[in-house]
């Protein structure tokens, strides 16, 4: 339109011949503008659209790794507490190992007590 509004009625439209600058048509200039300032409120409210999205994207993206942080202290604190009772539990197995070095030999005696009121008996008989 803009390219129209220059020539004059009748004429073809130069091909680069004339060295004069063609009239612009103030109509099509005022549309150029209102639809510049259309993009640039269409291109305004797209970032801000953008801008909003990428903040709940962050604030979801922190939640996650707030979340992960949390989970690795949890399962270190566990794992730590895990490593501490398997260690009570094999103190307390070997204090019981040394508690029962003695049944051995005691069920010996049970067994020469046995085998003497087995002896004892056959006699009585």
């Amino acid at each position: 339109r803009i390219r129209l509004s220059g020539t004059p009625r009748g004429e073809p439209p130069a091909g680069g011949g004339g060295s004069s600058i063609p009239a612009i048509d103030p109509g099509a200039l005022q549309d150029v503008v209102a639809l510049a300032g259309q993009v640039a409120a269409q291109v305004d409210e797209l970032l801000r659209n953008v801008h909003c999205g990428l903040q709940a994207l962050t604030a979801l993206s922190v939640g996650c790794i707030q979340t992960y942080r949390d989970g690795v202290e949890s399962l270190g604190e566990a794992a730590d507490l895990s490593i501490r009772a398997m260690y009570a539990l094999v103190a307390r197995c070997e204090e019981l190992d040394r508690a029962m070095q003695p049944v051995p030999a005691l069920a010996k005696r049970i067994r020469d007590m046995k085998g003497t009121l087995e002896r004892l008996e056959g006699l009585c008989k």
